[in-house]
């Protein structure tokens, strides 16, 4: 149960510092290689890899922080449940987003799987390229789902009503930070 715990709690972070850290060290590679006359074949690409799981993964990361890009304008408006019932519905359409993401990625994934296409300079299949798309995007839906079971406990009075938006939290920490 810890295992699993930890993955919860740690998964796309490790990702992400994964694959920053592959991303990075490549490219202070190839700036050495051609500063000495070199030049390296397959660092651009596996860079260019690198950052594109980066960006998926990512995604699953801002929606379990709860920090991912909204339009919050009629959260502004709305104090308590109607708050939280507005990011409920917000979450909801957000999942049905990301699971036909799913669907529809994992198609083409597959499709590139078995025509057997491989990268120019790294001979990887193109299929596990595309497969950050529906990894990243069920990994959100989890984060998601996640998220929607917290809400609902608020919404019933199974857990404390926590509404604040990113905002008021910046706001809160500023007048902390200003004592």
């Amino acid at each position: 149960m810890n295992i699993v715990r930890a993955i919860d709690r740690r998964l796309e972070e490790v990702l992400l510092v994964l694959f920053s850290s592959v991303m990075v060290s490549v490219i202070f590679l190839q700036v050495v290689m051609r500063v000495s006359g070199n030049s390296l074949s397959w660092s651009e690409e596996l860079a260019r890899y690198c950052f594109i799981w980066l960006v998926y993964i990512g995604i699953s990361y801002g929606v379990k922080k709860q920090r991912h890009i909204k339009v919050d304008v009629m959260l502004l408006l709305l104090k308590g449940k109607g708050k939280l019932a507005l990011s409920i519905l917000a979450n909801l359409l957000f999942l049905v987003f990301s699971l036909y993401v799913v669907v529809k990625g994992y198609g083409i994934a597959s499709q590139l799987l078995s025509f057997g296409q491989q990268s120019p300079a790294l001979h990887i299949p193109m299929g596990l390229v595309y497969m950050a798309t529906p990894i990243g995007f069920g990994l959100t839906s989890i984060r998601l789902v996640q998220n929607l079971i917290t809400q609902f406990k608020m919404l019933t009075g199974k857990q404390p009503l926590d509404v604040e938006n990113e905002r008021d939290r910046l706001h809160k920490q500023e007048g902390e930070d200003e004592s």
